[in-house]
């Protein structure tokens, strides 16, 4: 039997299968804090008390002083130090055994760190994209005097907590060369993918679709965030080229551009709509007839989608731009759930696009294959087990060296 821990889990995001993990170990006896950002602007999960959450179980939404200032590199580094202070003070009230922190940019997750230290916690740092790679991309090209100064200090900045962590989980096996290139412990390292939360998603049989019922055009939809990691041209060049209805679920600065391109260039297939609530998301998921994903190539080696499990949850075919290199379009391929192309090859994503809007058996099948995967390996209880087999490692180390 695994002994009874205090477990604070930090998701930056507020995504969905972060809170399904932490109500997860709070029903097995564990006493849980749920802590996110309430102002970082991106979808969010499940992230209200229910009446049958453990009474072990607790979530906290923290909210900065101001507005996130996400376009501002000054202004976004102190805001993300200030949100990191605000994880720690509740890591001082909470005084847990152990920190699961995953979505931090690095200076939050540094002060976090540090607070998991001082009040004797284990840290375990759940790598979602490895972040100095990103920075080192994109960061010269905006500050090209100072940017590879600064890349390099992420870089020192996030290999040295990983260092430092007690474990590392990584979503994917293409993090570990980088991990073990960086002096990280092939011991210290555990791989477990993302997934989806299928039974909060109320996963059922899709409904047929408005155009399956002959009431309308194919329903594409993108639904998630829109940033540098993403190509929204794509969008406007499919809904240009075909006429299938893409609707596109986002907000923030490129969301905005392109409704507002959408408009002057008069392209009425493609609308921009605000997120979707958690709770609609199935519906509206369920109710496409096709699904999008896309990462830009110089994304592919630190970022892996995670919208694509949710995809395979709703039993509809993902029409996906990744590069080969990424962890989401192998799984696309491994579950023959959809069909993808390179980032750089715009007529080859209109001509998948055109091919499952044309084929409804096709459509089917891929969503059918998507929605089995899903339900084969997304059970929250086994991959409650291994994180609760790393939690009792930490501490059965700690026993070996007394």
């Amino acid at each position: 039997m695994v002994r009874a821990r205090r477990i604070l889990v930090h998701d930056y995001s507020g995504h969905p299968f972060q809170v399904q993990l932490a109500r997860s170990l709070a029903r097995r006896g564990h006493e849980v804090l749920h802590v996110y950002s309430e102002s970082f602007q991106t979808p969010k999960g499940d992230l209200a008390a229910r009446p049958d959450d453990p009474l072990r179980f607790r979530i906290a939404g923290l909210s900065l002083s101001e507005p996130f200032q996400k376009s501002s590199f000054l202004k976004r580094r102190a805001q993300e130090i200030e949100f990191g202070r605000m994880v720690a003070h509740e890591i001082r009230r909470f005084q847990p055994d152990i920190v699961l922190s995953s979505n931090a940019p690095l200076d939050t997750q540094a002060v976090i760190h540090k607070a998991a230290r001082a009040c004797g916690a284990r840290f375990v740092f759940w790598l979602q994209d490895i972040y100095s790679e990103a920075i080192g991309r994109f960061l010269p090209a905006t500050f090209p005097l100072i940017g590879n100064a600064v890349a390099r200090r992420y870089q020192r900045l996030e290999f040295g907590l990983l260092r430092q962590s007690d474990h590392v989980v990584a979503i994917t096996d293409d993090f570990v060369p980088y991990l073990r290139q960086n002096g990280i412990a092939p011991g210290r390292i555990s791989v477990i993918e993302n997934w989806a939360p299928l039974d909060e998603m109320r996963s059922v049989e899709p409904k047929q679709s408005e155009s399956e019922i002959g009431n309308g055009p194919i329903r594409v939809v993108y639904a998630g965030t829109l940033g540098y990691k993403h190509n929204p041209d794509l969008l406007m060049q499919a809904a240009k080229a075909l006429p299938v209805a893409i609707d596109v679920h986002s907000e923030g600065t490129i969301a905005e551009s392109l409704a507002c391109r959408a408009t002057v260039e008069g392209v009425n297939n493609l609308r921009v709509k605000p997120w979707v609530p958690f709770a609609d998301l199935p519906d509206v998921l369920g109710g496409a007839d096709i699904l999008i994903a896309m990462i830009e190539e110089g994304a592919g080696a630190f970022c892996v989608p995670s919208k694509v499990l949710t995809y395979f949850g709703c039993g509809r075919p993902v029409l996906a731009s990744v590069p080969r290199n990424n962890l989401a379009r192998r799984l696309i391929e491994r579950a023959d759930a959809g069909l993808a192309s390179d980032p750089d090859d715009a007529a080859g994503f209109i001509d998948n696009l055109r091919g499952l809007a044309d084929d409804a058996g096709l459509r089917r099948r891929l969503g059918s294959n998507g929605l089995a995967y899903a339900r084969a390996n997304f059970a929250i209880e086994p991959i409650t087990d291994r994180f609760e087999a790393i939690f009792a490692g930490l501490y059965q180390m700690e026993k070996q060296a007394i």
